[in-house]
């Protein structure tokens, strides 16, 4: 058995709801009773309206590519430190934008390194993307023939990896859209801006405006994201954001990042050195989808969305090698301590001293 104890497991803990827990492909959302979300805002002194619903957001250490959850021999079914990885750097990108006077987000205490306490928000249907380079999946269909990207003409002669002369917003769906033409009604398609703009309600936005506020937003974020990381010789090359409505406590409806920004499950980034000197060495989830693509017996059961029934037969018996997994492990932790300026602990038992805090300073845990 491995040393570690890993979060894998994160939507059984003893935390006191309303409904049931929603539990993603790494984070488990437990919407609080209206009594205790309502006593937190009063005891924490939280910046949110009475009546605001708060929910517990837990992080794990699984790791999923390509819609998929992935596991280690010895019975390591998580990344050692993933989720206080991608917690760390998430909270400290919403730090940095709050002090530069950018939209708000949906966080409104961090009891733990695995725990967020949120605000509920009215999420936008569209996963918000930026990329500043040409690669991955924008690369293969490029490599086909492809040159329209969500309405967006790419040039003739670009080559794998090269930088865009602009940043480009190429979003998709967040979900499964239906009653929109042209749209597939599947999870994660590509989209165009006048799908949405010609759609507003189906992707959950209230006006064309608040469309161009979304946009102007991925690009802020993205560019102070961008120039931190180019700090510290590292290169930002494509994110996904979330979007979602909010009403803050002078009664106005805003628009404010939700989810998670600019971390290494969210975003691509190479190391900066690397790349000048014509390699590409990912300090991302990236390096582990290209792992899986070279170490699977057969790469197309990856890469083909109609062969997904294999794909997630496969992913239920194929166990990586421990030694893969604390490499990714190493990935994770490397590049948020360095973006976050310190070196991160890896808990001991994440769960046990998730609950004991739940319990003792926040009075959650039945």
């Amino acid at each position: 058995m491995s040393s570690y104890k890993v979060l894998d497991v994160n939507d059984d803990l003893p935390i006191r709801t309303k409904g049931a827990v929603h539990s993603g492909k790494v984070r488990s959302v437990y919407w609080l009773t209206d009594q205790d979300s309502a006593r937190l805002i009063e005891e924490k002194g939280y910046d949110v309206p009475k009546g605001t619903e708060l929910a517990i957001m837990v992080i794990s250490d699984r790791i999923s590519a390509f819609d998929c959850i992935w596991q280690g021999e010895n019975g390591l079914n998580g990344v050692p430190g993933k989720g206080i990885a991608l917690n760390s750097v998430a909270a400290h990108w919403f730090k940095l934008f709050d002090e530069a006077g950018l939209a708000g987000n949906h966080i409104v205490d961090i009891p733990h390194p695995y725990v967020w306490i949120v605000r509920k928000a009215s999420t936008v249907r569209v996963e918000a993307i930026a990329r500043q380079y040409i690669t991955g999946s924008m690369w293969r269909d490029y490599s086909k023939g492809i040159r329209d990207f969500c309405g967006i003409q790419l040039p003739e002669g670009l080559e794998a990896h090269q930088k865009l002369e602009e940043v480009l917003i190429t979003p998709s769906t967040k979900g499964i859209i239906s009653g929109v033409e042209g749209v597939p009604e599947v999870d994660d398609v590509n989209i165009t801006r006048a799908n949405i703009t010609d759609n507003l309600d189906a992707f959950n936005f209230k006006s064309a405006d608040d469309v161009t506020r979304y946009e102007q937003l991925l690009s802020e974020g993205f560019n102070l994201i961008s120039k931190e990381l180019n700090e510290l010789d590292q290169i930002f090359v494509d994110t996904k954001f979330e979007f979602g409505y909010v009403e803050d406590s002078d009664g106005k409806t805003r628009l404010i990042y939700i989810d998670e920004v600019g971390t290494p499950d969210s975003s691509r980034i190479w190391d900066g050195p690397a790349y000048r000197d014509g390699k590409i060495v990912e300090n991302s989830k990236e390096g582990f989808r290209q792992l899986l693509i070279n170490n699977v017996p057969d790469s197309d059961v990856l890469l083909n969305k109609d062969r997904m029934p294999e794909r997630e037969s496969l992913a239920q018996s194929y166990k990586l090698p421990q030694d893969v997994m604390m490499s990714v492990s190493d990935t994770y932790v490397g590049i948020a301590s360095k973006i976050v300026g310190k070196d991160l602990a890896i808990p001991k038992d994440p769960r046990a001293e998730v609950i004991a805090i739940l319990d003792e300073q926040y009075a959650l845990i039945d």
